[in-house]
């Protein structure tokens, strides 16, 4: 059996900083070892937990993903539309419930099977995490390799893989939630006009990560700086991914914009955002009530109060913003006096003209946005 304890020492020596995922049985004492040194980062599922570390790459550090192996699905469209498309590698500790030959719940009997397969399709390099400690040094090496080549890379982890560690104490959220204001009605502004807003008012130094679809392009064709990120794929992901960075890199304030589909599709991560709760992010998100890059297909966002819900997961900071003018206000406040923020803007449907796309391929984009951050 391994211990976990020194396991997190040796990948931390090897650079990797930050540990994110959603708990097993047989990796509690991994996760435990990992919350020990206060590296872990909790997240509400498996995919968010990809993007928190690929979040944290950006920076140029190395992270970990922790997760049981029916959570490997959650992960499946960070991991082959994120980390794959931007050559942002993760490492991954995968367990191996439902291990052909041991008994385990019936939930787990498929995915025992299948786990291997997935990582094969996935094209993700792979081993077992032998529980010999004189075989670690060598499988973190290849690990290592691997990403530093640009891959990602996974660890299936059988059962009793680890000697116990105390679970750390849990520290209580010392945070305060937000004020909601009331609703202001205001004429809706345009996507394109708000991204144009944001890229005057921008500092070069400030960043900007733009959720897939009509939003990047937009962005894009306004003003293809070096600290914009343009997400394609990965629905969803842009807060978490934006987590990550603003942990890795406290001194950037990164500006994380989002349409209310990504949001509805992944919103347990507003929890994590607003649990950890870094000042110098910004979550802002551009409501239109529809899938615009798809057709226009509505979403269920008219039914749904997000800064309600941003202020009950614990951002500081939550405003309504009624047009152009109250949210440039907003990011003055957030500038000149950083905190966790949370932005919601109603847009009007539609686009004036149809975005063009990148010239750059999304790791040219990442390389350059990492050179600006040096």
């Amino acid at each position: 059996m391994l211990n976990a304890i020194d396991l997190c020492r040796d990948l931390v020596e090897r650079g990797f900083g930050l540990f994110s995922g959603v708990p097993c049985s047989f990796l509690d004492n991994l996760i435990n070892a990992a919350s020990r040194q206060n590296r872990y980062v909790i997240a509400t599922n498996e995919g968010d937990a990809v993007a928190i570390a690929a979040g944290a790459g950006i920076a140029g550090g190395k992270g970990v993903v922790l997760m049981q192996n029916s959570g490997l699905t959650n992960a499946i469209s960070p991991l082959t539309s994120l980390t794959w498309t931007f050559g942002l590698p993760v490492l991954g500790f995968v367990s191996l419930r439902g291990q052909p030959g041991l008994a385990d719940e019936p939930q787990h009997e498929l995915m025992g099977r299948i786990t291997t397969g997935l990582l094969d399709l996935m094209e993700i390099p792979w081993e077992y995490l032998s529980a010999d400690p004189k075989d670690t040094a060598g499988q973190l090496d290849r690990a290592v390799a691997a990403i530093e080549s640009g891959r990602s890379y996974f660890f299936v982890v059988p059962k009793d893989s680890f000697h116990a560690v105390a679970r750390a104490d849990r520290q209580p959220w010392s945070g305060r939630a937000a004020a909601v204001p009331p609703s202001v009605s205001a004429e809706l502004p345009m996507r394109r006009d708000v991204l144009a807003a944001i890229s005057q008012w921008r500092d070069p130094g400030e960043l900007l990560i733009a959720t897939t679809g009509k939003t990047g392009r937009e962005l894009h064709d306004i003003e293809d700086a070096a600290g914009n990120l343009y997400l394609v794929g990965s629905m969803g992901c842009a807060g978490p991914l934006g987590l990550g960075l603003a942990l890795a890199r406290p001194d950037r304030k990164v500006l994380v914009i989002e349409g209310d589909g990504a949001v509805l599709m992944r919103m347990g991560n507003l929890a994590t955002l607003g649990r950890y709760a870094p000042t110098n992010l910004l979550h802002l998100v551009l409501d239109n009530n529809a899938h615009d890059s798809t057709g226009g297909q509505a979403t269920v966002s008219d039914s749904v109060d997000f800064p309600v819900i941003a202020a009950a997961c614990g951002y500081v900071r939550v405003v309504r913003a009624s047009g152009i003018t109250a949210l440039l206000a907003a990011l003055d406040a957030w500038r000149s006096d950083p905190m966790p923020t949370f932005v919601h803007l109603h847009i009007a449907q539609g686009s004036k003209q149809q975005p063009g796309r990148p010239k750059l391929g999304p790791r040219e984009v990442l390389q350059r946005l990492r050179q600006h951050l040096s």
